[in-house]
């Protein structure tokens, strides 16, 4: 096998003008099919290498940054295939989402001409400017689509601190576009405050990669050595590190843009920069701190530990405040952000290994729920908790789908959320009776009370949305088409399966933390 990781990471980059141009020629079928096979190649590539072990590609660069290179190992492997394997699902569930969103879209750009002419909306939808609108816009979208995910893939490969950081930017000029173009309310404001909390946060981390790559001489993560970097320049740049990623968390103080973000965006871009996107800031603390960066991670872990305290508690009570759905998910998303920063700071194997586990049902749990809360966008109309009841009989698929999305955020066997949790928590009691510590006991105790937060505010949801008396003006509501039910049911399938068979990943997981925990 030669050039995989290479083509997994480019081949979308470079294939998107295609998708462009398909679209505006071919309409949205066909830049949707093409997009997926791209995409769907790019999968089984990651998903071969991984099987392989450890897998590695290197390439000559500049001798400014050093090598260019991609790696797979126990850390990268379960990142890259989710990533991938989330954004191949949500490219077949964006096209009704995104036809119908076009579709509005125009028909307010033309509300006063149709409304002086008397024309009818089904002549508009038919017509030849409505499909050419179309066309380009799904074309433009799958584009920007297909770079967003190529640069969610290159920053969880990278081997060089200056690779890390170009792909960690790359995410976010795609994100950028498909929030300001298709999101709802006040788009391009959210987006400009999207673009300046994250690029603000990029470059705070980009100084931290400049004192350490210039202290030990080289931007390659082999030749990173602590002992090679003076010890207050290294704790600056384990601080500039974790801030940079900790606004890419969303980790509370840092938090203002997401629900604003996500709230807006269009919901299968929502289902992607919630679950995957985000998450990638605690695969940067794991591999550029507690890999490389060891003693400064041991004096760190417990302000970890507390800051994912802070998060979740604060993230689970602002969801429990929410009527809007996509907004209590990107609450709920801050709230499993802290148990992703509550894990890295438990300073134990199983802590670790749990985090990352955290990370891969989160990506399923809440794709699963954004994709839901999507179906109700597309078939009911409103986005308004209050205003819904009694849909599991109307839509039985989506809120089946609803239902194992929210067990699996909550924790509940036998979806993989339970074991991620478990592990989790495990390790961080573990931690705290070695230690002693009463602050590890106290925010033990706290972590578990904002478990009980996060099973509140989703089974409160599931209550007011798909039980209950259904309202008159829903009685005609049906089930979204395969193109949104069929990926839904892929993922929950997928984290039932993984509930049960956890080992896919943390046979490669818990290695990898036992060899940078030295254990």
């Amino acid at each position: 096998m030669e050039y995989v990781l290479l083509q997994a990471v480019f081949l979308p980059l470079l294939l998107s003008p295609v998708a462009y141009i398909l679209g505006r020629k071919y309409g949205p079928n066909a830049t949707t099919w093409f997009s997926f096979g791209v995409l769907l190649y790019c999968t089984i590539l990651i998903v071969l290498a991984a099987m392989q072990g450890t897998y590695e590609e290197h390439y000559p660069w500049t001798e400014m940054f050093g090598e260019f290179g991609f790696l797979l190992d126990g850390l990268s492997s379960p990142f890259a295939i989710i990533i991938y394997v989330l954004s191949t699902i949500l490219v077949l569930y964006s096209k009704p989402y995104m036809i119908r969103h076009f579709t509005k879209q125009f028909e307010e750009q033309h509300h006063s001409e149709v409304a002086s002419s008397g024309v009818q909306t089904t002549a508009i939808i038919e017509s030849t400017a409505l499909k050419e609108h179309v066309n380009k816009q799904s074309g433009l979208y799958f584009a920007l689509f297909l770079v967003f995910a190529m640069g969610m893939l290159g920053t969880v490969l990278a081997t060089n601190l200056i690779e890390f950081y170009v792909f960690f930017e790359v995410m976010l000029i795609p994100a950028f576009f498909l929030i300001a173009i298709w999101g709802v309310g006040p788009r391009r404001r959210i987006a400009l405050m999207f673009f300046f909390w994250t690029h603000t946060g990029a470059a705070i981390l980009l100084l931290g990669f400049l004192t350490i790559g210039l202290s030990v001489g080289s931007f390659d993560f082999v030749d990173i050595k602590e002992s090679e970097i003076p010890k207050d320049l290294a704790l600056l740049a384990a601080v500039a590190i974790i801030i940079g990623l900790g606004v890419k968390l969303a980790a509370f103080m840092f938090h203002i843009w997401l629900p604003y973000a996500h709230a807006a965006a269009p919901t299968p871009i929502s289902a992607l920069l919630s679950p995957a996107m985000i998450g990638i800031g605690a695969y940067g603390i794991i591999r550029l701190i507690i890999e490389f960066l060891p003693m400064q991670y041991a004096d760190l872990a417990i302000w970890l530990h507390i800051w994912g305290v802070a998060t979740m508690i604060y993230g689970g009570a602002m969801a429990l405040m929410q009527d809007d759905i996509k907004r209590m998910f990107a609450y709920s998303s801050i709230s499993q952000m802290g148990y992703l920063l509550f894990g890295l700071g438990s300073f134990s194997v199983l802590g670790l290994s749990g985090a990352e586990m955290m990370y891969i049902t989160h990506a399923l749990g809440k794709g699963l729920l954004f994709m839901s809360a999507g179906v109700l966008i597309v078939t009911v109309g409103t986005r308004s908790i209050s205003k819904l009841g009694g849909l599991a009989g109307k839509m039985p698929i989506t809120a089946t789908c609803a239902v194992i999305g929210a067990l699996t955020i909550m924790g509940v066997p036998p979806t993989s959320g339970f074991m991620g949790e478990w592990i989790l928590f495990y390790g961080a009691l573990e931690t705290a009776l070695e230690e002693g510590s009463t602050l590890r006991m106290v925010a033990f105790g706290l972590g578990l009370l904002a478990t009980v937060l996060t099973m509140s505010y989703l089974l409160w949801m599931l209550k007011r949305v798909f039980f209950g008396k259904l309202p008159e003006n829903l009685t005609k509501v049906k089930e979204a088409s395969w193109y949104m039910t069929a990926p839904m049911m892929v993922l929950a399938g997928f984290t039932i399966v993984l509930g049960i068979y956890p080992d896919i990943f943390f046979e490669k997981i818990i290695p990898y933390m036992n060899g940078v925990m030295g254990v």
